[in-house]
């Protein structure tokens, strides 16, 4: 059974030795085995005590030799370069999946939220070698339980010095700024890391909504924009506080945004009326609001004329939101401009941004900007997002 005759051999920290010779030495690496539409798995574990009734076995498998540990104290074993790999890309809201196999571990969310993924560091880390990390798409929505990356060292024994220097850089990133500004001025906002690789909680949003325009207004047309929006912010576990028409009319508009601050909204929408036809006010009046950091205008088709804005709610209101016994922990509310796209596009940029300022996330003109790369709905007869393009570039 017997007769391989290969000679012994030193390679990258393992020693090399025939199979028949193997009786009573332990694995230094899984071995797998494959049986086409039947199994594909672990045979031999790492650490596994090679047995005399292992060997037809591992011959079957095609392994005429196998591989025994010798380290050296410069280098580090693919499993425990996997585990450590991944302890330092971890932020808030993921974890491990079990234990490293073969060199590899997935990491899944801890809960429901958002995936954020700091490319820039992402980038950095696997540019060093001999160690990787892929991930899904940042900005994806993700259930708990759910794979959102899986990281690995490339060789069975990888140098220390990899594995320390790729460490160092993933925790460099936690709760700070990353210092590596990108291309564009203004750097990284104000978002701050809790690793690489989060998943943000989302928030359950109290939305007002004004829906304007005299066609609405006057009953001249149906409102076809109410629903939609509802059932939007409920896929999120939120709720309207309130919903008003208005005419196209700046003063009309502001008044019934202040009514909806006052009923505890912790965000705003306002539907129509964005673009440049002389009866579209609606931009106008959140300015008269006195919002700040307004920003019009997105690198997204469809959804080129949606707002961003944010309104700091004044003392007397807060103190008014207080009294009714709202919990509010932010003095900023952000107020959504939709264009008219909102009603008759099933997804537009709103469902882009959405889930990044339910998950605390502050949207301006980088941000906005930044999506024209995967930004163009391809208007497809059968919507299959999220599993499309569609926003993913950003």
């Amino acid at each position: 059974m017997c007769d391989v005759k290969n000679e012994e051999k030193n390679v990258a920290g393992l020693k090399t030795i025939p199979v028949c010779d193997a009786i009573g030495m332990v694995l230094a690496h899984d071995i797998t085995e494959i049986r086409k539409d039947e199994f594909k798995g672990r045979a031999f574990k790492k650490g596994h005590v090679v047995k005399e009734d292992d060997i037809e076995h591992l011959l079957r498998l095609g392994k005429e030799n196998l591989y025994v540990l010798e380290l050296g104290s410069d280098e580090i074993h693919e499993n425990d370069a996997a585990y450590s790999l991944a302890e330092a890309l971890m932020g808030e809201g993921v974890r491990m999946k079990g234990e490293p196999k073969e060199g590899k571990i997935n990491i899944v969310a801890d809960r429901d939220g958002l995936f954020k993924i700091n490319r820039m560091a992402l980038f950095e880390f696997n540019m060093l070698g001999d160690v990787m990390c892929a991930t899904m798409h940042n900005n994806s929505l993700v259930k708990k339980g759910q794979v959102v990356a899986g990281t690995r060292a490339i060789p069975m024994v990888v140098k220390a010095a990899v594995v320390d220097e790729a460490v160092r850089v993933a925790r460099r990133f936690k709760g700070i700024i990353p210092p590596h500004p990108p291309l564009l001025k203004g750097g990284w906002g104000d978002y701050e890391w809790t690793g690489i690789i989060e998943v943000k909680e989302l928030r359950k949003a109290r939305a007002g909504v004004v829906i304007t325009g005299n066609e609405v207004y006057h009953g001249r047309i149906k409102d076809a924009f109410g629903p939609v929006i509802k059932k939007k912010i409920e896929a999120f576990g939120g709720e309207i506080v309130g919903l008003y028409y208005a005419p196209d009319d700046e003063s009309f508009i502001e008044e019934r945004l202040k009514e909806l601050i006052d009923a505890g909204a912790d965000l705003l929408i306002t539907t129509g009326g964005m673009s440049v036809d002389p009866d579209d006010v609606t931009r106008f009046a959140i300015k008269k609001l006195g919002a700040i950091d307004i920003t019009y205008g997105s690198a997204v088709l469809p959804g080129a004329m949606f707002l961003v804005a944010y309104l700091e709610t004044r003392d007397e209101r807060q103190e008014t939101r207080n009294k009714k016994g709202i919990d509010n922990d932010s003095s900023l509310i952000p107020i959504l401009g939709i264009p008219a796209c909102g009603m008759y596009n099933k997804i537009t940029v709103f469902d882009l941004i959405l889930p990044r300022i339910l998950a605390g996330e502050k949207i301006g003109r980088k941000e906005l900007a930044e999506l024209g790369h995967g930004g163009l709905c391809l208007t497809c007869e059968e919507c299959r997002y999220p599993l499309c393009p569609f926003g993913k570039g950003a």
